[in-house]
């Protein structure tokens, strides 16, 4: 094998390590995610400690993304769509770090949230859960397989997202007024709202940033 073989063998190893990686953090922020948002809904404490728990491991994928990203743009100086995939990845794996830094945050507060009795449903809120989980997943997938449309169908999702959040923070907001006493309770679900809102916001990025490695366009509102 000539040396530039080996160079072409090298760097495409490089990249299949870089997807690896990248389908390895999403799994985890996937899962982290879930039972955070379930911790919520079951006021399993368990569960909550197990989300704060999984955080450390997301972070670091992304330090040993960061270190091959940094490796392979100073040592093989790519070009065009390979140059866009490396900095894609980059931005990916951090907006997926965020993610799950905002599931660890539901997590805490869930359990906090456990120590109250809700005079209330939490079926906005699960609802919301849902959709965040399954545009995550969706975006996920569109990252493993190296999808546009699958890209773009996530990227459009967000808006139902937002509208749920802001019904649920305008409920929330009534049950304060109404009763002093549901005030504590329904200050951590209105972060533990906000943060879902955050999650599906980073998963429209992460989209976004997929779509533009995958074609080269950006997608615009």
């Amino acid at each position: 094998m000539s040396e530039a073989q080996h160079i072409v063998k090298s760097f495409g190893q490089e990249l299949q390590q870089l997807r690896s990686l990248m389908a390895e953090m999403g799994g985890l922020v996937e899962n982290q995610v879930a039972l955070a948002t379930e911790a919520v809904t079951t006021q399993a404490a368990d569960l909550a400690t197990q989300a704060v728990m999984q955080d450390a491991a997301v972070d670091a994928i992304q330090l040993r993304t960061e270190q091959l990203v940094i490796q392979m743009l100073a040592l093989r100086q790519p070009m065009a769509g390979d140059l866009r995939q490396i900095i894609a990845a980059m931005k990916i794996t951090s907006a997926m770090e965020r993610i799950g830094d905002y599931a660890k945050n539901v997590a805490k507060r869930s359990i906090v949230l456990s120590q109250f009795r809700l005079p209330f449903s939490l079926t906005g809120l699960a609802a919301m859960s849902r959709l965040v989980q399954e545009n995550l997943k969706l975006v996920i997938d569109a990252i493993g397989e190296n999808d546009a449309n699958k890209a773009l169908k996530a990227w459009k999702a967000d808006e139902a997202i937002d509208d749920l959040y802001n019904s649920i923070f305008r409920e929330l907001i009534t049950y304060m007024m109404e009763d002093a006493r549901s005030i504590t309770p329904c200050t951590h679900l209105l972060f533990i709202a906000k943060n879902l809102e955050r999650i599906g916001d980073h998963a429209t990025n992460i989209a976004e940033t997929t779509y533009y490695a995958v074609t080269g366009e950006q997608l615009t509102e």
